[in-house]
């Protein structure tokens, strides 16, 4: 059993590698418009998805409905913005990681619905999985005209605030599984997603792309969710613990330390094989009066920390990308 450290606080930034190879690579996916579907060589051997240490339980019930969140959200068509994609790619030149890691991010601009990507290829969720899972007992529960139970209710604050994977194991099978998951996200508009065999929801595979049609289903009003649950997986992304704050929360405006800035859910995950890291972190930031969605997955990472430095970097020039009339991140 894995078992992640929690990260307290701001953290100190590890000295890190400019991995050139990787990036000039993927810019050429980025600039060009989406590439064919790739997917990592090799098999997967790590039949275990992240474990975390849980701390004290939520409290059971309703969330509450004044969480942070976007305020205005008006239906939109997507604009993928060619001059964005040239913007993220220049910037991901100088991405922070190891030789052997591979980073994809996705945003949208809430507002104007303009979007910027870099990358395409599939990487496995960890524990990012866990949004898709409480999506799909909404929906389960919205068709059997019913809200969710007590006990479904309990599982789910401590599967997304916590992180707590023995509340995933038991919702993943009520939902039906990898059938159940597949069934919901033809509804979420998630068309490269790949869940995780034989109940190893955290070894499901997905593309940054994916993630944001995801986020969309949660903080967009054009979405097969009804609006009260829409604000019950918002309240519970935006009051995550301590300690699993970091990742996308770096590009909001109070740089990862206000809550009323950001709703996430991260995903990380040791590879036994490798001893390298899955880092993933996927959410909505509020940065310079604009919401944005953004979606970053990563792998091959020589620790965690470097990992999660890496997303926080990407993350804050994906959003940069879109940002109008901004100074440049520095």
């Amino acid at each position: 059993m894995h078992q992640n450290a929690r990260h307290p606080g701001r953290r100190p930034r590890p000295t890190l590698l400019v991995n050139t190879a990787l990036a000039g690579t993927l810019l050429a996916f980025a600039v060009g418009g989406d590439a064919a579907d790739m997917t990592a060589d090799g098999e997967l051997t790590d039949p275990s998805p992240d474990r975390i240490q849980a701390g004290a339980p939520p409290e059971a019930g309703e969330s509450t409905s004044d969480q942070a969140g976007p305020s205005q959200l008006s239906p939109h068509l997507l604009v993928p913005d060619r001059a964005a994609n040239a913007r993220l790619a220049t910037s991901m030149l100088g991405l922070p990681t190891g030789p052997d890691a591979r980073l994809s991010v996705s945003v949208l601009a809430l507002d104007s619905g303009r979007t910027a990507s870099f990358g395409s290829q599939r990487f496995d969720t960890a524990s990012i999985v866990k949004v898709n899972v409480l999506a799909a007992l909404l929906l389960k529960a919205q068709d059997e005209d019913r809200g969710l139970s007590a006990e479904e209710r309990e599982r789910a604050e401590l599967m997304i605030r916590q992180s707590d994977n023995a509340a995933t194991d038991a919702l993943w099978w009520l939902i039906g599984g990898s059938t159940g998951l597949n069934e919901a996200n033809a509804r979420l508009g998630l068309t490269a997603t790949v869940p995780g065999a034989g109940g190893h929801w955290g070894l499901t595979q997905t593309t940054s792309a994916d993630q944001l049609a995801l986020l969309r289903a949660v903080y967009a009003p054009d979405s097969p969710l009804e609006p009260a649950s829409q604000d019950y997986l918002r309240g519970l992304m935006g009051s995550v613990v301590d300690g699993q704050r970091w990742g996308i929360s770096a590009a909001a405006d109070a740089g990862g330390d206000d809550l009323a800035g950001f709703g996430l859910k991260n995903g990380w995950l040791p590879r036994s094989e490798t001893g390298l890291w899955d880092v993933n972190s996927i959410g909505w930031v509020s940065s310079g009066g604009h919401d944005y969605l953004v979606a970053v997955v990563s792998d091959g990472h020589s620790d965690q920390q470097t990992g999660i430095a890496a997303v926080e970097w990407a993350a804050q020039r994906a959003v940069q990308s879109l940002a109008e009339d901004a100074a440049p991140v520095t």
